[in-house]
């Protein structure tokens, strides 16, 4: 059973920092396009940045030189590390896994219905 379980999120105030983990168990996603989203109340699910299995990087703009995306394929875990943050990055955050997406794997392409894993979330709160 394939489960992507995030952990490390919580309450900061504005300008700090929080890493989160996304831990894949059930498969190893060596041909997979891995992913970080995000929700806020009330709005639409986002992406947040994408990795690709040659390591090559994407952001959406909003997070673009503040967020870094991550992966330990001994450990079969996904990283978002997340510098000066700002209260209008306070969501749940969500890792997924889009299966053979690897290729094609940069952010503005990807889409929610296009995930095949998601993990359940931890939610991140800025205080300003």
């Amino acid at each position: 059973q394939v489960q992507l379980q995030e952990s490390g999120g919580g309450s900061v105030q504005g300008g700090g920092s929080l890493r989160l983990s996304c831990e894949v168990s059930g498969y190893t996603y060596s041909s997979d396009c891995m992913s970080w989203w995000r929700q806020a109340p009330g709005k639409q699910r986002e992406g947040v940045a994408a990795i690709d299995i040659d390591g090559s990087t994407s952001y959406a703009d909003s997070v673009k030189g503040r967020f870094t995306i991550s992966q330990d394929a001994t450990k079969n875990t996904l990283y978002l590390q997340m510098n000066s943050l700002k209260p209008e990055d306070t969501a749940m955050y969500y890792c997924a896994a889009q299966v053979g997406g690897a290729g094609y794997c940069s952010i503005g392409m990807l889409s929610v219905g296009g995930m095949d894993y998601w993990g359940k979330g931890t939610l991140v709160t800025i205080a300003s």
